[in-house]
């Protein structure tokens, strides 16, 4: 079953079930999906699905922010339940040790030996592992390695 479809069962389920906040946030991101959909043209495949959904994930991660900076805790944690259920439909992420062994291993692959090089480790290391990994936490640990070599 493809991700779209899991999305638009799990839909139909929360609105017979009355659950409205999971129901308006899948509604959400079945626009999203239907809208890069549009956008390219045809039905999207995984990976593109996956970028879409992490793309919701982090602009949700980034208004939570926004709203504590001005004082609205509530509207926060209004994005945070959001991104918990959007996160339920992504891989499960990979822990620090496990990042950090894959930025070491692809600092080793590319040769990277310069904070120069930041660029092709995070590039090996992100198409490797697409979905399993956050880009903040590969950049924070290759930035280390390689300001150490």
């Amino acid at each position: 079953m493809s991700l779209h479809d899991r999305i638009q069962d799990d839909l139909k389920q929360a609105m017979r079930a009355g659950d409205n906040h999971t129901r308006d946030t899948l509604r959400m991101v079945f626009a999203e999906l239907k809208n890069k959909r549009i956008e390219v043209g045809r039905d999207l495949e995984d990976p593109e699905e996956l970028k879409v959904l992490q793309r919701a994930v982090k602009t949700r991660a980034d208004s939570a922010a926004q709203y504590e900076e001005a004082g609205r805790p509530e509207l926060a944690e209004q994005e945070r339940a959001e991104t918990e259920v959007i996160e339920r439909y992504l891989p499960a992420r990979m822990s620090d040790e496990d990042v950090r062994a894959l930025v070491e291993q692809a600092i080793a692959e590319v040769g990277a030996a310069s904070k120069a090089d930041l660029g092709k480790v995070m590039k090996a290391v992100m198409a490797a592992q697409q979905g399993q990994v956050d880009g903040k936490t590969v950049q924070r640990f290759a930035a280390e390695l390689l300001a150490d070599a």
